[in-house]
C-alpha cells in the first residue's frame, strides 16, 4: 500500500497542517515531505542539534493521524534491540507443554523418521510470529494503517547498523531468517536524523531524500517563539530575537538553536521579565548557553550585544 492513498496532499497544504501542529516549516521542509509521500522515500534530516528535526517526526505524525514508532540510536545497536526478538519465556513455556505431551505427539508413529516428522510440525509453530516480540522497526511494518517511523540519530549507531537498514529503507520490508521477509502492511513514512557526528554511508543517503534544517533566520525564528510561546509579548520577542541572532554569529562551542530560544524564552516569561536587559539576561545566561566559558565569555560582551542595531 502506498504511504497516504486516503489523502492528497500538496507542498502548501502540508507547510498549512504542520503550523497547524505548532510546527513552522520552511518551503524546504514542507516541499520535502510532499515528496516523500508521493515518491515513498524515505527523508534523511540533517542539521545541528535543537533546530527541530525530531519535532517534525512529531508534527508529522499528529498532522497525517499516525503512530508515531521511535528508534533511538547509539553506539552497538543492533537487529536484536531494533528489530525483534523471540519471547523466550513463552517458548520455554510451550516446550514444556509439549514435553508434557509428547506421548501423545508421538503416539502411533510408525519410526524414527515419521517420530521426527511429527516434532517437525511443533518446530514451526515454535519460531511463528505468535512468539515474536516486535521493536520499532517491525512494529512500524506491521502496523496496519500505517505509522511515522522516526530513526533518531543515526549517526550514533554503527556503520554495520547502517547496512542493516538499506532493505527497508528501499523496499519497506525486512528479513527474518526463521520467517521470511515481511513487508510492510502499509507503508510508514520514514524520517531519520543525524547531527553530523559521522559521515554517513553513500547506499544511505541514495535510498533518502536529504533535507538540511539550519538555524533559523530571524523572521523564522519570530514566527516559531509566536507558535510555540504565544503569550509572549513582541515587545520582548523581537529583542529576544535579535540576540539570539547575534549569538550565532560568535565563536562559541555551542551555538543556541532553536528548543534554547524557547526555553529561554518560556523562563523569561516565568520570571515575568518585561524588558530584555544586561540584568535579566546575565541571570538566565545558562539557559541559552550549554558551556560555563561561552557563559562567561558572552557575559564580557553583554553591553555590545544588547546595543540596538542600527
Amino acid at each position: 500500500m502506498t504511504l497516504f492513498s486516503s489523502k492528497s496532499f500538496t507542498s502548501e497544504s502540508l507547510r498549512a497542517g504542520l503550523e497547524a501542529q505548532d510546527y513552522i516549516a520552511s518551503d524546504a521542509i514542507a516541499l520535502t515531505l510532499f515528496l516523500a509521500a508521493q515518491l515513498e522515500k524515505p527523508i534523511l534530516v540533517e542539521g545541528p542539534p535543537g533546530v527541530g528535526k525530531t519535532e517534525l517526526a512529531k508534527a508529522a505524525s499528529a498532522l497525517f493521524g499516525r503512530p508515531l514508532i521511535r528508534l533511538q540510536c547509539y553506539e552497538g545497536l543492533d537487529e536484536s534491540k531494533a528489530l525483534y526478538e523471540w519471547k523466550y519465556g513463552k517458548q520455554l513455556l510451550y516446550t514444556q507443554v509439549l514435553k508434557e505431551q509428547l506421548g501423545d505427539v508421538l503416539r502411533g508413529a510408525q519410526g524414527l523418521a515419521d517420530s521426527v516428522a511429527r516434532l517437525h510440525e511443533f518446530g514451526d509453530i515454535f519460531y511463528s510470529e505468535e512468539f515474536l516480540a516486535p521493536r520499532p522497526l517491525l512494529a512500524a511494518l506491521q502496523a496496519e494503517a500505517g505509522a511515522v517511523l522516526l530513526i533518531d540519530e543515526i549517526d550514533k549507531a554503527d556503520q554495520e547498523f547502517e547496512a542493516f537498514l538499506l532493505e527497508l529503507l528501499s523496499d519497506f520490508q525486512v528479513s527474518v531468517p526463521e520467517l521470511g521477509t515481511i513487508r510492510a502492511r502499509n507503508k510508514p513514512l520514514v524520517l531519520l536524523t543525524s547531527n553530523n557526528q559521522r559521515e554517513l554511508s553513500e547506499a544511505l543517503k541514495r535510498r533518502c531524500l536529504h533535507l538540511y534544517i539550519p538555524y533559523p533566520d530571524a523572521v523564522l525564528e519570530r514566527r516559531i517563539l509566536a507558535a510555540q510561546v504565544p503569550d509572549l509579548p513582541a515587545k520582548l520577542r523581537d529583542p529576544l530575537v535579535a540576540f539570539v541572532q547575534q549569538l550565532r554569529e560568535q565563536d562559541l562551542r555551542k551555538m543556541p538553536a532553536i528548543s534554547e530560544t524557547l526555553d529561554w524564552a518560556r523562563t523569561l516569561l516565568l520570571l515575568h521579565v518585561e524588558a530584555l536587559d544586561a540584568a535579566w539576561v546575565e541571570k538566565t545566561l545558562a539557559v541559552l548557553l550549554k558551556h560555563q566559558d561561552d557563559v562567561e565569555r558572552v557575559r564580557d560582551m553583554l553591553p555590545a550585544l544588547l546595543k540596538p542595531r542600527r
